[in-house]
């Protein structure tokens, strides 16, 4: 088994938090795509009531919501991990 320095367990999870960091930002930008995308499909089928565009629009509203828990889970376990490496 290889010793770490706690430098080198510092860097790597600050390494990590970066990569989270840069996941929430990919999700948030999913997010806004997600609903320009439900804005769009709802400005050009005003009125339609087809079963297909109800689908679509819940299948939107779906993707939307496990964004937004993909996102705070995120948060979580960044906030965890940078207690972990406060108590280094």
């Amino acid at each position: 088994m290889s010793t770490v320095s706690v430098a080198e367990l510092k860097s790597a999870i600050a390494a990590a938090l970066q990569q989270v960091r840069d996941g929430q930002a990919a999700i948030a930008a999913a997010s806004q795509n997600i609903e320009s995308a439900q804005g769009s499909l709802t400005a050009v089928t005003a009125g339609s009531g087809h079963d297909s565009v109800a689908t679509a629009q819940a299948a939107l509203a779906q993707a939307a919501a496990e964004l937004e828990q993909s996102l705070a889970a995120t948060f979580a376990a960044a906030e965890q991990a940078e207690a972990y490496a406060a108590t280094l």
